[in-house]
């Protein structure tokens, strides 16, 4: 008689090294301590069920009720779960691991995660860098509004300056802090959907401090956090801060006009080759620093940036041309005999509406000229001789006109590529200081990595206690991908191997991204033979070279990626 073998597949996929990183961050320590199994009927541990979400989170971004059907497809211990238990995840279950996480002290579990992460991969917290995004959601979420729940405050769904130019929809605000550093996130909060920005700054930079242990740190920030309030109150508290100057600031419109009559001393602060264009020329950066300070009394650079000044030049000739094109078909509805746009005052708004839509309205002028057209008609019929008379009878009609005002852009081409930075360390110097403020897109890149690579759609959720819980989820999720890119980049600089094939068609890859990672490992599986419910045998498929090599740059061997909590799978 033949054996009834049957063979067990799992995917093991990026798991082993999201398990790997997850144990020197001590993920599951920290959950359990913090959001401990109250309810010992609980079929799913909150820590458990919130490790399951994790990962699906930085694998695969399925919905809460579709992680039973992805996890079945993975060996349960690789999803730390406990035998058995993958069955019973279900978006029910997972929900009360979220209550679980917003009722926890989470400030205090973040802080704890931060420190240890930051010891133990010894992330430099020397410069800090923080943005802030939104969150949208589609839906009215009218008991999102800021009312506690069982003692615990939340926050209030609602309508604000929307980033992701969606004003028509509600949201709630997303603010980060990162590191220059390997841009690791090492603070978060979730405010109201109608905070503005520059009301989070002086609560991020107290709760920076106490995460860092000390204020000797550079505070890096966009515009909003260029106010008198949020500076005042870093400086008054021996702090540091970067930031850029708005166009609002009587400071700029001085030095704007200075400029006009004034050559600058600029110094070049930074050159490097032009990232847009092969064989394009140098991007180069030069500054000023200037004799007058900030009207807090705060050291001002001035920036001035080839790439800027080309992009400036570019987007004003672009508008100029957008109104011209526009101004000529108004022009021609006006002389068509069957306008509507029959008064001046009529022609003047929809030129005015041209130029508000082109935004070029400060470099081109228009008029509206009233012209008289005559004709002449006999005033009575007959042979026309010297002794006719005739009736002139006038029609007025109205012509558009416009002109570039040339002193505006004579000016404005004087100031292009110009930005200004200020900051009160005394001792930053000027390519410091400069260097550090390029370093600030890099974490738009996290905020853009939570929207499109994570896909985060809190919108299936409807109660904001279990949103503000699962964007803590994500937020760890970022944490641990930051690491990753970190350590293979920094090894790949140490060992001088300049890219990868990550891309499709084994295409070079300069700066892997943890996504790239988990796609190499999508396809890798354990197999068990399993014979009247004894397993005969275990093996694995083989791993690629390309495998093998990002193993070995994120400090793993192949053995130690096939490993379990109960041993090594044998490969026969």
């Amino acid at each position: 008689m033949g054996h009834g073998f049957e063979l067990d597949s799992k995917a093991l996929g990026p798991l082993p090294i999201i398990n790997r990183f997850a144990d020197r961050l001590q993920l599951d320590r920290f959950f359990e301590k913090h959001v401990p199994a109250v309810d010992q009927r609980l079929k799913l541990p909150p820590a458990a069920g919130l490790g399951v979400l994790f990962r699906n989170v930085l694998v695969a971004r399925e919905p809460l009720y579709g992680l039973s059907d992805w996890a079945s497809r993975f060996d349960e211990q690789a999803l730390r779960l406990p035998c058995g238990l993958a069955q019973a995840l279900n978006d029910d279950r997972i929900g009360r691991c979220l209550d679980s996480l917003f009722l926890a002290d989470r400030a205090a579990l973040l802080t704890e995660i931060v420190v240890h992460a930051v010891r133990t991969f010894d992330v430099d917290l020397s410069e800090l860098h923080n943005d802030s995004t939104t969150i949208t959601f589609t839906g009215q979420y009218r008991n999102a509004r800021g009312n506690s729940k069982e003692g615990h405050p939340t926050h209030r769904i609602t309508w604000g300056h929307n980033k992701d130019f969606r004003p028509d929809l509600k949201q709630l605000l997303w603010v980060l802090t990162a590191t220059a550093d390997g841009t690791v996130p090492v603070w978060c909060s979730v405010d109201h959907g109608n905070t503005t920005d520059d009301q989070t700054h002086i609560r991020t930079w107290e709760t920076l401090r106490q995460v860092v242990g000390t204020v000797d740190f550079l505070y890096v920030g966009d515009s909003k956090l260029c106010t008198k309030d949020n500076m005042q109150h870093i400086a008054r508290n021996q702090g540091r801060f970067l930031t850029i100057l708005p166009g609002t600031r009587s400071e700029d419109n001085h030095f704007r006009d200075w400029i006009q009559t004034h050559d600058p001393e600029w110094s070049e602060l930074w050159r490097k080759k032009n990232a847009r264009r092969k064989y394009g020329p140098d991007e180069v950066y030069r500054g000023f620093e200037s004799p007058l300070r900030s009207a807090e009394g705060y050291r001002v650079l001035w920036v001035w940036s080839s790439q800027k000044c080309e992009r400036d030049r570019t987007a004003r000739a672009e508008r100029i041309q957008r109104a011209t094109q526009k101004l000529e078909l108004l022009r021609r509805k006006v002389h068509s005999p069957k306008s509507r746009l029959k008064t001046q005052q009529q022609i003047q708004a929809a030129a005015a509406e041209v130029l508000a839509d082109t935004k070029a309205g400060r470099w081109v002028t228009t008029t509206v000229q009233l012209i008289e057209e005559h004709e002449y008609s006999q005033a009575a019929p007959g042979r026309p001789s010297a002794s006719t008379k005739y009736i002139r009878r006038t029609t007025n009609r109205f012509d558009l006109k416009w002109e570039a005002n040339a002193a505006t852009l004579q000016y404005d081409d004087r100031t292009d590529g110009i930005f200004p930075l200020v900051f009160n360390d005394e001792t930053l110097s000027c390519r410091a200081a400069l260097l550090a403020y390029k370093r600030q897109p890099a974490l738009e890149k996290r905020h853009e990595q939570m929207k499109t690579v994570f896909e985060v759609m809190p919108v299936n959720l409807k109660s904001v206690s279990r949103i503000e819980a699962l964007l803590f989820v994500y937020f760890v999720a970022l944490l641990l991908e930051s690491l990753v890119e970190r350590e293979i980049r920094q090894n790949m600089r140490e060992q001088k191997l300049e890219s990868l094939p990550l891309y499709h068609e084994g295409r070079e890859c300069k700066s892997p991204t943890a996504n790239q990672v988990c796609d190499a490992f999508q396809d890798v599986r354990r197999h068990r033979l399993i014979d009247a419910d004894a397993v005969v045998q275990s093996f694995h498929d083989e791993l690629t070279e390309l495998q093998r090599r990002l193993l070995h740059l994120l400090g793993m061997s192949p053995a130690e990626y096939f490993m379990t909590r109960q041993g090594a799978i044998s490969h026969t």
